[in-house]
């Protein structure tokens, strides 16, 4: 099918950390693109974060390029990366389109067509940015449907004080669930439960930094939707946890069998009554809108094409070498989007280059 419409030579879906730094290198390159976010403004998912997470609380946010990241400190990060994040748009002056959600990626013969709503964009490659803050995930459990209590995802953390003086069940062995028990607990009562037994560490340096995120490239490699990088490098508490620690708050209950109106339920008959659940449980990558071009593997995820030496530079997908995924598997965190957005910029401009020479060929005979 032939476009009468101009054709791009890349669109990135967000305006993330890592769709802002793909779109600069995307420039730096000359490569005439759009990003489309369908956020009303600058920030990414930063902008709807809980506003009691501080920049002391944060994992840490990495150097777009070129700048340096705001410093750890006590205001709201729902506001100092949103800033920095604006900041940089306006000072490079990247080309974003706001608000767009995309819906679906169809391919059409040599180009990719991006929907969203009445309109569309033709374009020769993608490189999809879009994270997974929107795809926040909650287990399924017997009885889930019949609690009377309130239900709340960490995407959509009230803070704290909203539980003051309610017996709170904190599902989840993240991060966050530390982060959330640590503001709860000296406030009302907690329970946490676990899948697992949680790992804590003392400390964190480079070397278990990047065998972390070597699993998570063995899995996306695999075909296997990938899991978080948090989620292998084990548990630390922080001062501002320690008082929540004195409680007992971080003693871990294995996961329950069911979910009963006033509580929860064990298989050996153990029964804890909550008034509320606060699901700590992750997020999926939004991807949904790709699912027109057929990325995934049997296994469920969506490989992509080892690079030799950067396990966080995987981002060409396997079965479509026009599409990028960059804040995906192994660069899915804040050090890795930007330098797998590096990677994203590298890609396009070498299938765009091999584009021209195979249409020289064509035209040659």
């Amino acid at each position: 099918m032939e476009s009468l419409e101009p054709v791009l030579d890349a669109v990135v879906v967000g305006a993330g950390q890592a769709g802002l730094a793909a779109s600069y290198f995307l420039r730096g390159r000359g490569v005439d693109h759009v990003v489309l976010d369908a956020d009303t403004r600058p920030g990414g998912a930063w902008q709807h974060r809980w506003s009691s997470l501080s920049m002391h609380d944060v994992h840490g946010v990495a150097d777009l390029p070129g700048t340096t990241a705001p410093e750890r400190s006590a205001q709201p990060a729902n506001v100092v990366v949103p800033a920095y994040f604006s900041d940089f748009e306006r000072r490079h002056e990247l080309p974003v389109v706001r608000p767009v959600r995309v819906e679906r990626v169809d391919s059409e013969g040599d180009l990719l067509v991006v929907h969203a709503g009445a309109r569309r964009w033709w374009t020769r490659t993608l490189v999809n940015a879009t994270g997974t803050w929107t795809r926040p995930f909650v287990p399924y459990y017997p009885g889930i449907g019949a609690f009377a209590g309130e239900q709340v995802h960490t995407a959509h953390f009230p803070g704290a004080d909203h539980f003051r003086g309610r017996r709170v069940l904190v599902v989840g062995g993240g991060a966050s669930a530390v982060q959330h028990l640590g503001e709860i607990a000296p406030l009302t009562e907690t329970v946490w439960v676990t899948r697992r037994p949680p790992v804590w560490r003392e400390g964190f340096d480079s070397e278990a930094g990047l065998a972390a995120v070597t699993l998570v490239e063995e899995r996306v490699r695999r075909g296997l939707p990938p899991a978080s990088v948090v989620s292998v490098t084990g548990l630390a508490l922080r001062s501002q946890e320690q008082e929540a620690a004195r409680r007992g708050a971080y003693r871990r209950l294995p996961m329950f069998e069911r979910i009963e109106r006033d509580g929860v339920r064990w298989a050996d008959g153990r029964f804890e009554r909550v008034d509320a659940i606060l699901w700590a449980t992750g997020f999926r990558p939004a991807v949904e809108h790709l699912a027109p071009l057929g990325l995934r593997s049997p296994q469920g995820g969506i490989p992509l094409v080892p690079v030799r030496g950067n396990v966080q530079g995987a981002t060409t997908a396997v079965r479509d070498p026009r599409v990028q995924l960059v804040g995906y598997g192994p660069s899915a965190s804040t050090v890795g989007a930007a330098r797998a957005g590096r990677q994203a910029a590298l890609a396009v401009t070498r299938y765009l280059a091999a584009e021209v020479d195979r249409e020289r060929e064509d035209a040659a005979g």
